[in-house]
């Protein structure tokens, strides 16, 4: 059995790790499209819908931008 203590150790490893503050990275882009869009339809689109839709019309293009980034391309 793992202890509070190893929990939280755990956790702040994790929120260190690179992955994680790119699925964090990426989740904040799907959050604001979803304000976004449903700021243009007057409701909420939900997440759902919001992720899919950032998918399709702007993941490529962030994840381009992404690595150009981290890499420190211009």
């Amino acid at each position: 059995m793992t202890t509070q203590l190893e929990n939280e150790f755990d956790i702040r490893i994790s929120k260190r790790s690179c992955v994680y503050r790119e699925i964090m990275a990426e989740r904040n882009q799907v959050e604001v499209h979803k304000w976004l869009e449903s700021e243009k339809r007057g409701k909420d689109i939900g997440y759902e819908k919001a992720l899919m839709s950032w998918v399709r019309n702007h993941r490529n293009q962030w994840l381009k931008f992404r690595r150009k980034r981290l890499l420190g391309i211009d």
